[in-house]
């Protein structure tokens, strides 16, 4: 199968040396203008991994979309609309998509599959990938399972088969919406735990996955997903990645913003606050811990505060 993986940070690059190491022929793309790009061209290698010779790498997005019958988009969640909008202006016909960001738009609070389907048109031939793991795992040879969604199951189905090994195992995303919000919103509870490490609170950890998981449910919901998916592997199946691991940026933004320190890697779950208090506001639903973090990140509100007012709230029925 030939595969290309557009975007070449620390995931594109990632998911260019799987889909060769499981047997595809991959090509990967970057802008000309990339910092990493450019160390990929001189050396093949980045911080994480060293790419075969067998992957192609190319600044053209031309000939990128023509080598790809899978095309594999991997980039910072809220550039993909004017991406989007540039890929239209190619031949996509008979191409299939999938979209490895985790995130919601800012503005629009739209889910990634929505904002490529209206740039596009090709909502129907699109799927995402996501769910735990980290690429210094993965790269030690150490598995994990991740799922697969899509509109349509016999899509999801293809993909999976296309990228399923031992490495990882592949499961069916049957709810779409609940995947993409879930994935998205598990950035947000991870900068909430970055945030209790830093004031050394760790053992609340388990009433923040409790109850982070417990209020999405409610949003996936109201907006008409199954509020079982959050329970799944896109969120709570993700919490060990993004809560607990050294590797996770949101995790160690939270706890770096709480100690003053600089973090300068891309964390989601900073732009994913503000969009899902839009969603907080047009669906009607209560989401006190993001809304925590998004007072905390985007309002400046004292952390501290913050935190402890949000684990001591008025007494009520652990279901609600």
């Amino acid at each position: 199968m030939k595969i290309s993986v557009l975007g070449c940070g620390r995931w594109g690059t990632f998911h260019a040396w799987y889909a060769q190491h499981i047997g595809h022929d991959v090509m990967l793309w970057g802008r000309p203008e990339s910092a990493h790009m450019q160390h990929l061209q001189a050396t093949r290698a980045n911080e994480y991994l060293d790419l075969p010779e067998e992957v192609a790498l190319t600044t053209d997005l031309g000939q990128a979309l023509a080598h790809g019958e899978v095309i594999v988009i991997s980039i910072s969640a809220q550039q993909l609309r004017g991406f989007a909008r540039q890929l239209a202006t190619h031949d996509l016909t008979g191409k299939r998509f999938v979209l490895c960001m985790k995130g919601l738009e800012i503005g629009t609070g739209k889910r990634l599959s929505m904002v490529f389907d209206e740039e596009t048109g090709l909502g129907s031939s699109t799927a995402v990938w996501v769910g735990p793991g980290h690429v210094q795992d993965f790269l030690r040879g150490i598995p994990n399972c991740m799922v697969i969604a899509a509109k349509e199951l016999p899509l999801t189905k293809e993909l999976v088969g296309i990228f399923s090994s031992p490495l990882i195992r592949f499961y069916y995303g049957e709810d779409l919406l609940g995947t993409e919000i879930g994935a998205a919103a598990k950035n947000v509870i991870g900068l909430a735990a970055g945030m209790l490490d830093g004031f050394g609170y760790s053992s609340l950890k388990g009433a923040l996955m409790a109850r982070g998981t417990r209020e999405l449910s409610r949003l996936i919901e109201q907006m008409g997903g199954d509020k079982m998916t959050v329970y799944g592997l896109s969120h709570l199946g993700d919490y060990e990645a993004t809560l607990f691991s050294p590797h996770s940026n949101n995790r160690r933004f939270g706890e770096d913003l709480i100690k003053g320190e600089p973090f300068t890697k891309l964390a989601e779950g900073v732009y994913t606050a503000e969009a899902l208090m839009d969603l907080s506001e047009k669906y009607q639903v209560e989401l006190p811990i993001c809304r925590t973090v998004y007072e905390i990140v985007h309002d400046h509100r004292d952390p501290k505060e913050q935190l402890t007012q949000l684990f001591l709230r008025s007494t009520k029925s652990e279901k609600a």
